[in-house]
């Protein structure tokens, strides 16, 4: 999944399901930011990735949706 499906669904998966607007209030943002991140009309810069991980506590890879085995290669 994208981040915005990540993003959307931890929001919905509150209970009481959090709406933009409230998980905007709770991280410092816009309720359009949160919904231009959301359609993927907007990116994420790494002060939302590091308040969006907070206050769902879940991890940078689970929000990016990252796998869990990814593999490097030896040279970058």
């Amino acid at each position: 999944m994208s981040f915005g499906q990540n993003l959307k669904a931890l929001r919905c998966a509150k209970l009481p399901p959090l709406t933009q607007s409230d998980l905007a209030n709770a991280i410092g943002v816009t309720q359009r930011k949160i919904s231009f991140l959301e359609t993927g009309a907007s990116e994420p810069s790494l002060r939302d990735i590091v308040a969006i991980c907070r206050y769902f506590r879940v991890s940078a890879d689970y929000l990016l949706g990252l796998p869990r085995d990814m593999e490097f290669p030896n040279e970058l």
